[in-house]
């Protein structure tokens, strides 16, 4: 544990710890990590439960990996698009043709770079393509051959397909593969060494798992949840990275610096801005890439309290991320819900409740 006692209130501090130490008795998770923060450092990083429900399981450590999920969309395949939107490689308002030769012209010439980051493409949310086609390229063809459901900019439907189409226009705008992308242009200037594709062996102990997949049939432990991902070959723009608590906090605090890290410019501020501001689609809280909490009401996992200026997102796994800038505050929450049933919705109380208890810790 680490905890920052000037940063934040050590009885709300103790608050939160104690709402995941409950997550845990209750069986909402095996294990959870947590990190709070703001822009300059970590305040508070913790640990808890374990690996798996099994009685002689490894204790969770504060650098556990956790397969991150559709965390994916913001570490690294927005962050990529910012970085080429940077560099004048990416123009946001282009349609995907510019980019992507071939594809039939009802989406190419309909399909913006923007509407793919705000989720408002058309494309429908997901299809089970693993079960018909494997390797990058048979996912793109495939794709592109899906009818658009809405007519693009009119409602926003959240959508791995269009986050795997517009993970296909960085790699042709960029000319590097994806992977490489990731790690050269954002974890290794961040200093994130433990955020990655496809986990090596050595890694595996330190890994949490997640669900006894019936596909795959076995329990999945360092390859993607996602079976798409995993079809794909394990290296996706929608899913499949796994990282740590402290490596997200270094990213959220990059966010926070509006692209500015250590005393280093990483992405303009103008750029980051754009990003991060709600996108102009009818009814949808989505801004590029990012979601933003929902005020009207609704359910929302950045709970009641972080401002309306916080953007965040959240994956299937488990896993959470808020940052506010109103605030200069940060909150990741890593747990491997999944294990070893994807139908164990407890967490859905948890992270609200998470994120209030952090914005009550302010000082």
């Amino acid at each position: 544990m680490n905890r920052g006692e000037s940063d934040f209130r050590a009885d709300a501090v103790d608050e939160l710890d104690g709402i995941l130490v409950d997550g845990v008795a209750r069986g909402a998770f095996p294990g959870a990590v947590i990190a709070l923060g703001r822009r300059r450092s970590i305040a508070h990083l913790a640990s808890f439960g374990k690996l798996t429900y099994e009685p002689e399981a490894t204790q969770v450590r504060g650098d556990t990996l956790y397969d991150l999920a559709s965390l994916t969309k913001v570490v690294a395949t927005a962050t990529i698009a910012m970085i080429l939107v940077d560099d004048g490689v990416i123009d946001l308002e282009s349609p995907v043709c510019r980019y992507l030769r071939g594809l039939r012209r009802r989406i190419s010439e309909r399909v913006t770079v923007a509407r793919l980051l705000s989720h408002s493409s058309g494309l429908p949310a997901w299809r089970p393509l693993y079960r018909e086609v494997s390797g990058r390229q048979a996912y793109i063809d495939r794709i592109c051959a899906i009818d658009l459901e809405y007519e693009p900019g009119a409602r926003s439907i959240y959508s791995d397909l269009g986050f795997i189409l517009l993970g296909a226009v960085i790699e042709a705008a960029a000319g590097v593969d994806f992977e490489s992308l990731m790690r050269e242009r954002v974890c290794e200037p961040l200093g994130m060494h433990d955020t990655l594709y496809l986990p090596n062996d050595a890694r595996r102990i330190n890994i949490a798992p997640t669900e006894r997949d019936p596909w795959r049939g076995r329990i999945l432990r360092g390859e993607a949840h996602d079976e798409n991902a995993f079809a794909m070959g394990g290296v996706a723009p929608h899913a499949g990275i796994f990282g740590t608590a402290g490596d997200l906090a270094r990213f959220a605090r990059m966010m926070l610096g509006r692209g500015r890290f250590e005393g280093k410019r990483f992405i303009s501020e103008e750029v980051v801005a754009r990003f991060t501001r709600r996108a102009d689609v009818p009814g949808s809280t989505f801004a590029l890439g990012w979601d933003t909490p929902d005020r009207g009401g609704g359910y929302s996992t950045a709970g009641a309290l972080f401002s309306a200026e916080s953007f965040g997102h959240v994956g299937f796994t488990g896993t959470s991320l808020w940052i506010d800038p109103m605030r200069d505050l940060f909150l990741v929450l890593l747990t491997n819900r999944v294990h070893p049933d994807r139908s164990n919705e407890k967490i859905r109380e948890i992270r609200p409740a998470v994120a209030d208890a952090a914005v009550r810790a302010l000082i």
